[in-house]
């Protein structure tokens, strides 16, 4: 797993170290602190140089496909990962991984050393609609110093990515706050089912809902996605349960697609009622444990730092704090004696 990371000029880290990191992480903060990027930051170091992040709507903030010309694209999205939207000092995203060593990516913008000027319908040359010719630049450093450089910029009216040839380090998935695809979510539990492991799911499901007796992924609808028996007469969909259980479902599936990996899930206590989050921390240790998989959650709330160490103790937990003064960053990270007496007399820790 990772066991310490360094962030360098990414959003709004200008330098953030963490150390001591463990089997589950439970990141805190205030607002704009960084929590996200922190998940960002090592989906992106998982890539190993792979240029396409770049479109990745878990990385680029509020992309939809189509959404903008490639023209733009470069001033709209890329220029948003740069600390103060400064795009001449370089992204430096490194880790310590266990079985693999020290894994570092650089993110650095590059000027062509020759640039085409556009004409308009006449023939002129344009200087009103000039396109960002700069490339965005991923070079990634593996344990032995072997480096794989990946690059991405506009060309004509699209998007030329050139990729790295290095293999990931370790597999990673994002789990966002309010998005997901009940599509997914089927092809996921079938992968799970495919590994005769479905009934991984089924058991966290039904701590939620005691009823539950089954669980298929199917398209009866015309569109797959995961379907429950209840004990009606007929199966009804997951989404159908409430928020609650689709949310649960997501953790689990995600932390099981990336075996050996890193699942990173924002504002993981969403769409979960507070009486509830022991049993589901209960339920994303003993899934981390048995897919040998690292967890980084991210979280707003009081009750689910609570729950969390409840639940989890000083067995592969920790809490961290990102706290921002002025243009510095720091990490503060609590042990479980300290989350014990901060909780005990009502320190803010969130």
């Amino acid at each position: 797993m990772l066991e310490r990371l360094h962030i360098r000029n990414y959003r709004v880290f200008n330098d953030l170290k963490i150390d001591h990191l463990s089997r589950i992480n439970l990141i805190a903060g205030k607002n704009n602190s960084g929590k996200t990027s922190l998940l960002e930051a090592i989906f992106l170091l998982s890539g190993a140089g792979n240029a396409q992040m770049a479109m990745n709507p878990n990385i680029i903030r509020g992309l939809e496909p189509g959404a903008e010309v490639p023209q733009t694209i470069g001033q709209t999205f890329w220029k948003q990962l740069f600390s103060e939207l400064d795009m001449s000092s370089a992204v430096k995203i490194a880790g310590l991984y266990t079985s693999l060593g020290q894994l570092a990516l650089e993110i650095a913008v590059e000027r062509p050393p020759i640039t085409e000027l556009p004409l308009d319908r006449t023939g002129r040359i344009s200087m009103t609609n000039l396109p960002d010719q700069r490339s965005l630049i991923f070079q990634y450093s593996d344990p032995l110093g072997k480096k794989s450089e990946g690059r991405i910029h506009v060309k004509g009216q699209g998007i030329e990515i050139r990729q790295g040839n290095r293999e990931v380090p370790f597999a990673a998935r994002i789990l966002q706050s309010r998005t997901g695809n009940a599509q997914d979510d089927a092809t996921l539990l079938g992968m799970l089912r495919k590994q005769k492991q479905g009934e991984v799911l089924l058991e966290a499901l039904q701590i939620i809902e005691p009823k539950l007796r089954s669980i298929e992924d199917n398209s009866a609808s015309g569109t797959s996605m995961i379907w429950g028996d209840i004990g009606l007469p007929e199966l009804i969909p997951l989404s159908a349960m409430g928020e609650g259980m689709t949310r649960i479902a997501r953790l689990v599936l995600a932390i099981s697609s990336v075996p050996s990996g890193v699942a990173l899930a924002d504002e993981i206590e969403n769409g979960l009622h507070y009486s509830v989050l022991p049993k589901v921390w209960k339920v994303v240790d003993a899934t981390a444990k048995q897919f040998n998989t690292q967890v980084f959650a991210t979280t707003h709330s009081f009750e689910c730092i609570e729950a969390a160490h409840e639940a989890l103790g000083a067995d592969d937990f920790r809490l961290h704090r990102l706290e921002v003064s002025g243009t510095e960053n720091r990490c503060v990270t609590y042990e479980p004696e300290a989350i014990s007496a901060a909780l005990k007399h009502d320190l803010e820790i969130r």
